[in-house]
């Protein structure tokens, strides 16, 4: 016998209500990376490339708030040669970016070195919303 009867909503009393786990929404709060602050909301495309740049400016295992499964690893490919970090910076973005469901691919990288320490690094996220292109450039080292 099932705790839940069905999958559909279930009322315990008159306070609490279980429901059935929804797909994960974009709906987010939009921001404002020139002005440092939080100002409106965005949806889809637009807050999936917000969360797509987030996960990539945050190394994981660094901050406590997040869980261990968010974020990149940028940490292991700094101070590589450049045919190495061009080998492993596409894994660990591919890592990082597909735990998110809305996520479905990560594509097309194009990486190019700079100088020394700089690389510039171009893919495609493929997401339930659509391709996002995404270009940044990463420094690897101090």
């Amino acid at each position: 016998m099932a705790l839940i009867p069905n999958p559909g909503t279930v009322t315990i009393g008159q306070a609490v209500e279980v429901a059935p786990t929804a797909a994960q929404t974009t709906r987010t709060y939009k921001m404002d990376m020139e002005a440092g602050r939080v100002a409106g909301f965005v949806d889809g495309t637009e807050a999936m490339q917000q969360v797509i740049l987030k996960i990539l400016l945050t190394e994981r295992f660094d901050f406590l708030i997040y869980s261990w499964n968010y974020g990149v690893e940028l940490k292991t490919v700094v101070g590589k040669s450049f045919q190495v970090l061009s080998s492993e910076i596409k894994r660990v973005i591919r890592e990082a970016l597909l735990v998110d469901s809305r996520i479905t691919d990560v594509v097309d990288f194009k990486i190019q070195q700079i100088d020394k320490r700089s690389v510039n690094i171009a893919f495609t996220a493929e997401t339930v919303f659509g391709e996002i292109p995404i270009k940044r450039t990463v420094t690897t080292g101090v």
